[in-house]
């Protein structure tokens, strides 16, 4: 190789959540990657700020739940509405928060409340290691033994493999040649700013529905003091005024930082992977906004594939294990797609109270459902409303929490490795065996990323 070649295992093309992600699990597990990022630095405008707890419960397993959890905002309501923010009724919102705490008995993780995007990310790339920003993926080729690609800056780059985190307009995909499937654009365009005023709510809130005639939107909390983001498909172009209108306040100054323009979008590409290169995040699946599911199920995806990466990499197993990367997350995808395409024609299936039948009329799900209680290999879910019930130790599900010492969940013994978990103390396997008192799951093999490989009783 020349001097103008770089050489790495993995190139990540796309420095946002999910590829910033899956460079803190690929270093996680031994792997250095490559990240290049065509925008100079990281956003500061929030396109996204729900984490979902399966997400926190892969922060935990790197290290990062707790500074995530630093960085989330403490809230004492969850969805709020009202004419205006100062005419907003909080009561409704107080109770949503409550019902949400009480629903997490099937997992270790816990999160204070929303974390804004931009807020995740500066946590996340300090664990993500080499992070170039201002430089793009222009081409790449690949062949039996890698992937060569040509940055923007003029130089190539050869690895091992290539994984796509390029957004919803991915480039990677583009030059693949890989169709998508879905609803495709859905809904109006949406006007989102980012603004910086002194509001400082007495009950910090997760977002206020503004239902103003003049300014009709949603109102999202970023950091709960100063930053927030507005949302409207007001079709003018935004000014401080359209922000004091909705807040109900017109002496409060504000100052527009940034302005984006979107619409929701649905689909799925037809294969996640091609040869020696993979996609995740947006790239791999657009998701309609309802419901918080795009970031979380990029993150899944990341978690996912970079186990199966290192231990190939590795040579502990042969690349027939990175064929199971697109049978496993495809499915859940167009799973993930459909349930947010449900809540965009009909919200109340996500926000409203005791919506099981509702939810089970037209084939949706409730929300822990869709971000953890999927799994592998087609199996039925014993419930789409209770998530508890779909831990159940079956092969191809998420291994079930339980306490087993102070602060230490059997999530935690995965330790990010092949292993088994058992009441039975006299088993015993090539990999660490774990023995529960009281698990009654019977002896089940564990995979790196805490799913059940299989079930030995």
């Amino acid at each position: 190789m020349n001097g103008n070649t770089v050489s790495t295992d993995v190139l990540i093309a796309g420095g946002g959540s999910v590829g910033l992600m899956l460079a803190v699990l690929l270093r996680h597990h031994g792997v250095k990657p490559l990240v290049v990022e065509e925008k100079p630095e990281l956003s500061h405008h929030p396109r996204a700020n729900g984490i979902g707890l399966r997400t926190v419960e892969i922060l935990r397993e790197v290290g990062l739940a707790e500074a995530v959890n630093e960085a989330a905002i403490d809230l004492r309501a969850g969805k709020i509405k009202g004419r205006t923010l100062a005419e907003a009724d909080f009561t409704e919102g107080l109770a949503w928060k409550a019902r949400g705490e009480t629903e997490f008995t099937y997992t270790p993780a816990r999160i204070r409340g929303t974390c804004a995007q931009n807020r995740f990310d500066r946590v996340l790339i300090t664990k993500a290691g080499d992070v170039e920003f201002g430089v793009a993926l222009d081409s790449f080729e690949q062949d039996p033994d890698g992937v060569t690609a040509t940055l923007s800056d003029g130089r190539v780059v050869r690895a091992r493999y290539l994984v796509a985190a390029d957004g919803v307009r991915s480039r990677v995909r583009q030059i693949l040649g890989l169709g998508v499937t879905g609803p495709g654009v859905m809904g109006r365009e949406t006007t989102s700013v980012l603004f910086r005023a002194e509001l400082r709510p007495e009950q910090p809130f997760a977002m206020c529905n503004i239902e103003h005639p003049d300014a009709p939107g949603l109102l999202v909390t970023v950091d709960g003091a100063r930053e927030w983001v507005f949302l409207t498909t007001l079709d003018t172009e935004p000014a401080p005024d359209l922000i004091r209108t909705a807040l109900g306040d017109p002496s409060v100054e504000v100052e527009i930082r940034s302005v984006l323009r979107f619409r929701g979008r649905g689909q799925v590409a037809d294969r996640l992977s091609a040869g020696r290169v993979f996609l995740v995040g947006d790239a791999a699946h657009a998701i309609p906004p309802l419901g918080a599911f795009g970031l979380n199920t990029g993150v899944a995806d990341a978690h996912n594939l970079a186990w199966k990466l290192a231990h190939v990499l590795r040579g502990e197993a042969g690349p027939e294990l990175l064929e199971t990367y697109h049978e496993e997350r495809h499915p859940v995808a167009l799973m993930t797609m459909e349930q947010a395409r449900l809540r965009f024609e009909d919200p109340s299936l996500h926000w409203g109270q005791d919506m099981a039948r509702a939810r089970e009329a037209v084939g949706a799900m409730n929300a822990p459902v869709v971000h953890m209680g999927y799994r592998y290999g087609g199996a039925a879910l014993p419930s789409t409303e209770d998530v508890a019930l779909d831990f159940d130790g079956s092969p191809g599900s998420r291994l079930p929490h339980l306490w087993v010492a102070d602060g230490v969940s059997t999530l935690d013994l995965v330790g990010s490795r092949w292993c088994v978990v058992t009441a039975d103390p006299g088993v015993e396997a090539d990999v660490p065996v774990h023995v529960v008192d009281g698990w009654p799951y019977g002896t089940v093999l564990v995979r790196p990323d805490g799913f059940i490989s299989r079930s030995y009783e």
